[in-house]
């Protein structure tokens, strides 16, 4: 039985008195005291035989401090076995011994910790921004940090530290098909507003019609157009006059003349232009 597989149970025999370990999806993760950082990452190469080291990075945790994590496992025979390594810092003051003497690989990680959150690392040989140019202002992954474009324009999603939370009324979000509700499942259960319940529609027999008025006589928001004063009354139709027409559709138009009347005596009526049927034929076929 290997040092690596006493634990977490003798965490505080292989880390000292003040480590606590846990064990949860396959990693075991220890927690030491900032003055035993160096040690402990020394106790898990040369003890434990992680000599892979994978991720140095921090996580500000408000009201705690920096947690400082380092990531190694031990690659050699059999499947790896991972460690996590945590530490804190507070927020007055974050110091911690750098870890380059034990994990050479650490330089770069360090460096970026040190711009994204402002943690110093003692010792290291050349602790200058990695990623951010040389004159940014302050440390971006900080849970203090304002960003600029939020001061030029506000945006309308989380509001920044030390902003007002109850400013105005919020709108409850709305869930996908299969989410439970916050407010009745969760570790937030019964401490979220109610959600704002819809007004009743009302019934169809006590909704007014939505339309009164006739096509003709228009939409109810047109004005009805007013006499300018001055106006002469409009001439009442006579009921006298006879209708614009008389004649209907078999008798034709009135522009076509009548049926000429028969002549007078002693002359001769002039005969119809054509007198044979269809089926005849024409005059001029023999």
């Amino acid at each position: 039985m290997t040092a690596y597989d006493s634990l977490p149970g003798a965490v505080t025999e292989v880390f000292g008195e003040e480590a606590t370990a846990e064990q949860a999806y396959d990693l075991l993760t220890v927690d030491v005291p900032a003055a035993s950082w160096t040690t402990a990452l020394e106790t898990a190469r040369d003890v434990l035989g992680c000599t892979y080291f994978d991720w140095l990075s921090a996580v500000d945790e408000p009201g705690t401090g920096f947690r400082v994590c380092a990531h190694v496992a031990a690659v050699g025979e059999g499947r790896p076995r991972r460690l996590l390594l945590r530490t804190t810092v507070p927020h007055s003051a974050p110091v911690l011994p750098t870890a380059i003497g034990v994990y050479a690989g650490a330089g770069w990680h360090e460096r970026e910790t040190h711009e994204m959150f402002g943690v110093d690392f003692t010792g290291h040989p050349h602790l200058v921004p990695l990623l951010l140019p040389e004159n940014f202002e302050g440390h971006p992954l900080r849970k203090d940090f304002v960003l600029a474009a939020r001061v030029a324009k506000a945006w309308p999603g989380a509001k920044e530290p030390g902003e007002s939370h109850d400013g105005g009324p919020k709108r409850r979000q709305m869930l996908p098909p299969g989410v439970p509700d916050p407010n009745e499942w969760g570790p937030l259960k019964g401490q979220l507003p109610p959600a704002p319940a819809r007004p009743a529609r009302a019934a169809a027999g006590d909704r007014p019609p939505r339309r009164t008025r006739t096509t003709t006589e228009g939409s109810a928001t047109q004005p009805t157009p007013e006499t300018p004063p001055g106006t002469p009354p409009e001439p009442t139709p006579d009921a006298t006059r006879p209708p614009r027409r008389t004649r209907s559709v078999t008798e034709g138009s009135a522009s076509q003349s009548a049926p000429e009347e028969p002549a007078a005596e002693g002359t001769t009526a002039r005969p119809p232009r054509r007198n044979r049927s269809v089926s005849e034929g024409s005059a001029s076929q023999s």
